[in-house]
């Protein structure tokens, strides 16, 4: 066992530990869980059984992760998994639910940040690069992609599905899928234009933008039915942003996050 944990933690003869991790005052680590090499874990930190995390991820002082599920049917005999992938960052109170309704359980993709008292729910999963800020409540079920900013005291509902490079606006609170690319705020989640300072910074250029601007000038503002909507898009649609839009409206369940009856801010 490595010489890097604290003699006051408390880890399980069971538990799978790289011999580079270290691992602060007073974590508890239970029965099976698995830690990746280089990965800190600062101090008071609970990881729960089923757990299984990869390589140089850091968990912040009174995280818990695997907790068991917010679900009054659960029991402990319907646990599943909870799998994390490298280089995540965990900022302090952040909780993280163990599976508990689908085989996979929960999963965590690679270097995502969850700011203070962020959670995420059972069944999860969440892609890679995403920022999760200080108290946003993610429900069970919920799919998010990658390069997702959400924003402090956001709530998102069950099973809605959040595109990848959108940006949830603060305290907003989420019902219905949000599409790729996109920004949403108020109380409700309502479309208020595309993330552009997020596309930007990760490269799109003014082509791209204009290209994913045109899809959701007839998203949001077309009254025609949906079917007859993505026959027009896909007649059109010659990139591979285009085609993410269309391809996740396709797959919605829940209905898209619909326009703000504000004044829509520009898109170029």
């Amino acid at each position: 066992m490595s010489t890097l944990i604290h003699p006051t933690a408390i880890v399980a003869d069971s538990a799978t530990i790289h011999p580079s991790v270290s691992i602060g005052p007073y974590c508890i680590i239970d029965e099976g869980v698995v830690i990746g090499a280089h990965c800190v874990l600062d101090c008071y930190v609970r990881v729960y059984a089923g757990v299984v995390l990869g390589q140089h991820n850091r968990i912040c002082q009174g995280a818990a992760i695997g907790a068991e599920p917010q679900d009054i049917g659960y029991t402990p005999d319907k646990a599943k998994p909870l799998v994390i992938g490298d280089h995540n960052h965990f900022q302090e109170n952040t909780s993280i639910s163990r599976g508990v309704k689908t085989e996979q359980g929960t999963c965590i993709g690679h270097h995502n940040y969850l700011m203070h008292a962020a959670h995420i729910g059972h069944d999860c999963i969440l892609g890679d690069h995403n920022i999760i800020a200080n108290n946003a409540a993610i429900s069970g079920h919920i799919t998010i992609g990658d390069h997702v900013f959400v924003s402090g005291t956001v709530a998102i509902h069950q099973f809605c599905r959040i595109g990848s490079y959108a940006m949830i606006g603060g305290s907003t609170g989420v019902v219905q899928d949000v599409p790729p690319y996109c920004m949403v705020n108020g109380q409700r989640a309502r479309y208020v234009g595309l993330n552009l300072v997020g596309l930007k910074r990760h490269g799109f250029s003014s082509a791209q933008r204009n290209r994913i601007k045109r899809v959701y000038r007839l998203l949001m503002s077309s009254s025609m039915p949906r079917q007859e909507m993505l026959q027009q898009l896909r007649r059109h649609a010659d990139s591979a942003e285009e085609w993410a839009i269309i391809h996740f409206v396709e797959n919605s369940e829940r209905g898209l996050v619909s326009a703000s009856r504000m004044k829509k801010n520009r898109t170029d």
